[in-house]
């Protein structure tokens, strides 16, 4: 199980996630963004400011109101005309409109400091998860799937961004705002605070009400999502076993129930969506009139000022929005610690083993490898490998035989230090390779693995991967000698072809002779190659067994191979089962002794 599972708890079952160790990550993440922390108390000055003055505006418009309504009655009593001039009124509303004109400034000073918060820290966090992949070891890959690391750097980091950009700086505003306004409103009134609070707790029951509907159905919208999303990737990639079986009809209609299903959901969530905002209006609206009823009425007993009366209401204006919102925030912030609680935690996995500080190093190495009482296990309670011992001298060609699971692949990891060995020591020209840096180990192989992989780009570059200096000459080379220059002559833009590992124009056989070209043309001391030819038809494969012949003189090989017919010239053959080597010897010297070799052998050609 993924130990993120462990730290996360979920709200009312309806996927609201809440981090485990919320002040701690909050802490960790405050020190993510040490660099700007100027930036925050910029905001955070901007939102004193900007909550100062938007609560301050209403209370000096109040005796605005106040003094503009007096004159108004006094130069209706003289039977004149009412003017604003600069002496009587025309100062103060300047001095207003210079208060709003504070608020928009401070608004967009908040915005502009905060629009680039949450890209930067998730582009620093993004290049930690990107430095972290690098150092962890290949045991973290085999126990999580590809899923949840990518999710790390997606959905996690999109999450966080769009929660920190937006929720947080409401947050701030919201808060200043809704305790500044409730400390003014219980100034003008307290009576009139108390309904207005009272209609405030039924708005945010409806929200409560409708948001635990609104996330279960959203929750079962993005699962419906994923099953649709599942099978179109599925019948794509599968399209054409789908008609080479008459799957068309049974297929289609699975993709119709799905899509229904879906549609019905997202129906039901949209709907939800889209009531609860006219469910609160409705609400607030109610509790409006009710404080206007109310309000009227001590207007017209002189307990209200005309000024009081309008002042009230913009803080019922400016208090009402956020206060609705503040579960929402409350949510989307919990959401955004827990993202960053999963990054967190997959930032502490344990990394690999620093390269030892005195390393040694090995350049162009002569091919010497020797394994020497190696015991490994991918686990302390279960030890795989309990005594590997065998010598290969420089140049020759070792073959490593077994069923599948018996450990070909993990004795070779070993000798890449993917892994590290548990006891026991590996040689290569005579040092210990834990003595080696791993860029300087790994500089003297070449590998070729079953499973072809090009990366996007030319075939030219796919081919000078390993040698990015490569000429046009030395790559051309290294393709005729992995018997695919013909091929990659028969298409339209040659070696310029552009090329991508989900690319379907080439054939698996090709792309494992562009790997092998790959190899090739890096020209390693020692060549690994993983079942190397499995892809590939028997004819290629005995053509590139002679370019192999010919390529491996002079150069030691390790070679695991199923099918024996193809490692019978081998100087060397590693017979493997449960982890460790049963026998080993030269293939007429195994056949000779008649046990598990042997047994293997006669089994794949019992036909002939």
């Amino acid at each position: 199980m993924d130990n993120r599972d462990e730290n996360l708890v979920f709200d009312d079952g309806y996927g609201v996630e809440k981090p485990h160790r919320a002040m701690q990550t909050f802490k960790r993440m405050w020190k993510s963004v040490k660099e700007q922390h100027t930036r925050l108390y910029i905001v955070l000055g901007s939102v004193v400011c900007y909550t100062i003055l938007s609560v301050a505006a209403p209370f000096y418009s109040a005796g605005i109101v106040n003094r503009l309504w007096e004159n108004i009655k006094a130069a209706n009593g003289l039977g004149v005309a009412f003017r604003v001039t600069w002496e009587q009124g025309g100062q103060e509303i300047f001095l207003l409109f210079l208060m709003y004109l504070g608020v928009w400034l401070f608004s967009t000073v908040q915005a502009f400091m905060m629009a680039s918060f949450a890209e930067r820290l998730s582009l620093r966090l993004r290049t930690d998860i990107s430095e972290k992949l690098n150092r962890l070891p290949l045991s973290y890959f085999d126990r999580h799937k590809t899923g949840t690391i990518l999710s790390y750097c997606t959905n996690d980091l999109d999450k966080m961004a769009e929660a920190l950009q937006t929720g947080l700086l409401k947050l701030f505003t919201s808060t200043g705002l809704i305790i500044g306004s409730l400390i003014m409103m219980f100034y003008f009134h307290a009576g009139l605070t108390l309904i207005f609070l009272v209609f405030i707790a039924l708005s945010m029951f409806v929200t409560k009400l409708f948001s635990g509907q609104t996330l279960h159905l959203a929750a079962k919208r993005q699962q419906c999502m994923g099953n649709v999303n599942a099978l179109v990737e599925e019948y794509y990639t599968g399209r054409t076993i789908i008609k080479a079986f008459g799957q068309e009809e049974s297929s289609a209609k699975r993709m119709r129930l799905a899509t229904e299903e879906l549609a019905e959901t997202a129906r039901k969530a949209d709907f939800m969506i889209n009531a609860i905002n006219p469910a609160i209006r409705m609400v607030n609206r109610l509790g409006q009139v009710c404080i206007a009823l109310a309000a009227g009425k001590f207007l017209i007993d002189g307990v209200l000022s005309v000024g009081a009366f309008q002042a009230f209401f913009q803080y019922v204006n400016q208090s009402a929005e956020p206060l609705t919102e503040a579960s929402y925030m409350v949510n989307a912030m919990q959401s955004a610690l827990a993202s960053v609680e999963r990054i967190y935690e997959f930032l502490d996995e344990q990394e690999l083993e620093p390269d030892r500080k005195m390393s040694e190093k090995v350049k162009d190495a002569k091919g010497y490898v020797e394994f020497r009482n190696v015991r490994f296990g991918y686990t302390k309670e279960r030890t795989l490998m309990h005594d590997i011992s065998f010598v290969v001298k420089p140049g020759e060609k070792v073959a490593i035989v077994g069923s599948t699971g018996a450990g070909k692949t993990t004795l070779v990891n070993l000798l890449m230090r993917f892994y590290e060995v548990d006891a026991g020591q590996i040689f290569l020209d005579g040092k210990n390779t834990r003595n080696l840096s791993r860029k300087n180990l790994r500089e003297n192989f070449g590998m070729v693995l079953q499973d072809a992989w090009l990366f996007g780009g030319t075939i030219a570059e796919n081919i000078a991967y390993g040698k990015q200096d490569a000429s046009r000459e030395e790559i051309i080379a290294a393709a005729k000698a992995a018997r695919v220059d013909f091929f990659v002559r028969t298409l339209p833009k040659g070696y310029d072809t552009i090329l991508g590992n989900d690319i379907e124009t080439i054939s698996a056989g090709q792309r494992q002779l562009l790997t092998i070209a790959r190899a090739l043309l890096a020209n390693p001391s020692v060549l690994i190659l993983d079942e190397a030819t499995s892809s590939v038809d028997t004819r290629t494969e005995l053509e590139i067994g002679k370019a192999m012949k010919v390529l491996m003189k002079d150069r030691t090989s390790f070679v695991i191979a199923h099918r024996l017919s193809t490692i019978m010239d081998a100087d060397l053959i590693l017979v493997m089962q449960n982890g460790d080597i049963v026998e080993k010897g030269t293939h007429e010297e195994l056949i000779r002794r008649g046990s598990v070799y042997a047994n293997l052998y006669n089994s794949q050609f019992a036909g002939d």
